[in-house]
């Protein structure tokens, strides 16, 4: 049995990182783990254009340490009047890795997301032609569709379509959690590509309602039944370049999420590998756990491989009940619970 794995040092391909207080305490523990991250652009307001993107930067570095070694990548939350030329000139300068689709009204601060897709049609013509990445939050909005189908039907109704009709366009579809996804992604084309979180691979649905409701276990897309856990876990597996490594950690203070309203997002940064090593040894792919992490993400997105290492022993961690405190106390995925990997170096 091995006791011990080096990786070449992972990156977060899908990461919320907040602003503010919240940023503070949470940001390090991305950057503790992680070479890169790509940050989510939807605070209040959203990150529509390069200044503010930059700006977002700048917070961020400045709550990590300087010698962190950490690189956010930023993103452009697209809106039905994103200006086509102003992300060209942010991904030409470096100030946006990607765009990123919410649809209106789909989870956390996307009331200025996507109503109608046809809208977007000279943004999508241009990423297209200049080989930008399109990030995309695979669900439906109408009321009418059950919230454990609007994944499947965004698949069918949505992102086929747009596949269809933009083969050239490179387009991640985030945080899947149904055999839905898992099966699109693999069959479509080498510009498809998906990322996947801890939890969708580890919690059912169940989860959410074990004796009572859990708040901690609510996120968007919600946890699917067991069947569609197993499919998602075995495309990861599988060692297919075409998943990599994407947390959606995504922090709320405990008076957020215990709430009679909570808000949806697990926060699983601070024990992320440690998380996803656990599902890669119980079902015996150790040995593919460097490249869901630290391989497949960068050669999508044509960024170089980073240098570093991180080495994981099978010593245990035991994971808090709670992290920080005061209005940014956050209740961390696994809490109470021991995973069997801990991060050494």
């Amino acid at each position: 049995m091995t006791q011990r794995i080096t990786i070449r040092r992972p990156d977060d391909w899908h990461v919320h990182l907040r602003d503010g207080d919240i940023l503070h305490a949470v940001a390090g523990f991305t950057a503790r783990q992680f070479a890169r991250a790509i940050v989510m652009p939807n605070l209040t307001p959203p990150v529509t254009s390069i200044a503010a993107a930059e700006a977002y930067r700048g917070r961020i570095m400045d709550a990590l340490p300087a010698d962190s070694g950490f690189t956010p990548l930023m993103t452009c939350y697209l809106t039905d009047g994103a200006d086509a030329a102003e992300i060209a000139r942010g991904y030409a300068s470096g100030a946006f890795a990607a765009c990123k689709l919410y649809p209106a009204h789909a989870t956390t601060n996307s009331a200025h997301g996507v109503t109608d897709i046809r809208k977007l049609t000279d943004v999508l013509e241009t990423m297209q032609r200049i080989g930008m990445p399109l990030l995309i939050h695979g669900e439906v909005t109408d009321r009418h569709v059950d919230i454990f189908d609007r994944e499947a039907v965004f698949i069918e109704t949505i992102l086929a379509p747009l596949v269809r009709d933009y083969p050239a366009l490179k387009i991640v579809l985030e945080h899947i959690t149904t055999a839905e996804a898992a099966d699109f992604v693999m069959g479509a084309g080498p510009q498809i590509a998906a990322t996947v979180t801890p939890q969708h691979m580890i919690i059912n649905r169940n989860a959410i309602f074990d004796g009572g409701i859990r708040p901690h276990a609510y996120c968007l897309p919600v946890a699917k039944r067991e069947q569609h856990r197993l499919a998602v876990r075995r495309a990861v597996v599988s060692g297919s370049p075409k998943f990599f490594l994407g947390t959606d950690s995504a922090p709320h203070g405990v008076g957020r999420k215990e709430a009679a309203c909570g808000c949806a997002g697990i926060f699983n940064a601070p024990y992320a590998l440690e998380s996803y090593a656990q599902v890669f040894d119980e079902d015996g792919a150790l040995d593919r756990l460097e490249g869901f992490a630290s391989e497949h993400g960068p050669r999508f997105y044509g960024l170089p491989l980073n240098e570093g290492t991180v080495t994981l022993e099978r010593s245990g961690t035991a994971v808090p009940d709670l992290i920080g405190e005061g209005a940014t106390a956050v209740v961390p995925f696994h809490a109470g619970e021991t995973l069997a990997w801990r991060v050494v170096d």
